[in-house]
């Protein structure tokens, strides 16, 4: 019942709030360090994003022998099942989904913490996955709830775009829409709507963070 009712247990990556705007459209500005991904790439037209879940779950060990090369289980925080041959990853928040070109659609999930470096990390066997570093990073991000399709986040992402104008941030839309990602907190697509935790993230510079933090910090 924990996966239906949208708490998973599964543990977010670690960032620091810069600033947090209770505006017409709220958002915070997080810093984020270096962080570990396994990512995926499957079309546009597939009918869901199980395609790409399917995939990472099965290299972290979600309901079936993980597809890895590690050859011993660990403890894990998260509900996942450690089996023979493979190693057994937790599985963290969020699922990052974003679109690669015209045609394709990219999902990652975002490692533990324990997972710091490249030697680290059990390589995939499943060659439709692989790991990348992601690097750190400062952004805008706005958290809402409930089901999310890519026109839903689409529309959220223009309306963050329109507050951060707002708030004096010098921002090209065109680039902020095709670079935009969307992070959801939950196991699609077991978690009742209502109780879906979702977020958009807009990339930012550290000047344009540091305006907002002199405008309009405490």
């Amino acid at each position: 019942m924990g996966i239906v009712f949208g708490k998973t247990g599964v543990v977010e990556p670690a960032f620091d709030v810069l600033l947090s705007r209770s505006s017409t459209v709220p958002y915070q500005l997080r810093k984020y360090g270096v962080r570990y991904a396994c990512e995926t790439e499957y079309p546009v037209s597939a009918k869901s994003d199980s395609m790409g879940f399917r995939a990472l779950a099965g290299y972290i060990g979600v309901g079936t022998t993980p597809q890895n090369d590690g050859g011993k289980g660990i403890a894990m925080t998260a509900p996942v099942v450690t089996e023979k041959g493979g190693k057994a990853i937790a599985m963290t928040a969020p699922v990052i989904t974003d679109t690669v070109g015209n045609d394709m659609k990219k999902m990652a999930f975002i490692l533990p913490a324990e997972y710091d470096s490249m030697d680290k990390i059990p390589k995939p066997t499943n060659p439709k996955v692989k790991i990348t570093e992601i690097p750190g990073a400062n952004g805008a991000v706005h958290t809402f709830s409930g089901s999310c399709n890519d026109a839903k986040a689409k529309t959220t992402v223009k309306a963050l775009i329109v507050q951060l104008k707002n708030d004096g941030v010098e921002i090209d839309e065109k680039v902020a829409m095709e670079k935009f990602e969307l992070w959801q907190f939950h196991p699609p697509p077991f978690t009742i709507p209502m109780m879906r935790k979702n977020e958009v993230w807009i990339g930012l510079s550290e000047d344009q963070v540091n305006d907002l933090m002199k405008k309009y910090k405490n």
